[in-house]
């Protein structure tokens, strides 16, 4: 009886969060589950866009993502290049991540496994609609209490590494400034740079 109240007090006496915090599958399955659910909804496309843009803001870490993307053109850029390349990478990737997801008809998650290593982790799910099957593996950084994904790898081709691919190929022939006017006329009027 005394053990049993003892752990009892080391229990009350633990931080909630740590008691509480939510494993990588569980963030990914919840974060996916709203956005099933936003999906569903009778509301209309544009505030499906808008509640599943909210979601993800705090599920895709595209600041992680747009420095992978750049690689060694990175440290190339001044402080308001990055600055504004950030702000232009994060509309981009939500909103392609966004409205691939909305493409799909009736889509059911299905949770794959989880592995950790080095304080990162890896989901891999499956999308599954009435046609077809789709695998996605999302690599994970804890920060706080949650879980922010740093790639996204659908049927075996990474978004980020594919950006990658793209952005050194038009720095190579176009300046920084150049490439971001580019992205500042096909993303500008949507971006915060001030996050």
């Amino acid at each position: 009886m005394r053990r049993l109240a003892l752990i009892l007090v080391a229990c009350l006496l633990l931080p909630a969060s740590s008691a509480w915090a939510a494993t990588p599958m569980e963030y990914t399955r919840a974060t996916l589950e709203r956005a099933t659910a936003i999906m569903s909804s009778g509301a209309t496309h544009n505030q499906k866009l808008a509640e599943l843009s909210a979601l993800f803001n705090n599920f895709l870490d595209t600041d992680a993502m747009a420095r992978q993307a750049l690689g060694a053109h990175w440290p190339s850029l001044n402080p308001s290049q990055r600055k504004e390349f950030l702000a232009l990478f994060h509309v981009m990737m939500e909103r392609t991540y966004v409205q691939k997801l909305m493409l799909f008809e009736n889509p059911k998650f299905s949770y794959v496994g989880e592995t950790r290593s080095d304080g990162v982790a890896r989901v891999d799910t499956r999308i599954i609609t009435p046609g077809d099957e789709f695998s996605v593996v999302y690599q994970l950084r804890h920060e706080g209490e949650r879980w922010m994904v740093t790639s996204i790898t659908v049927e075996k081709v990474n978004l980020t590494a594919n950006y990658a691919t793209q952005l050194n190929r038009l720095l190579t022939h176009s300046s920084v400034d150049d490439v971001l006017a580019v992205m500042r006329r096909k993303y500008g009027s949507h971006v915060e740079t001030t996050k």
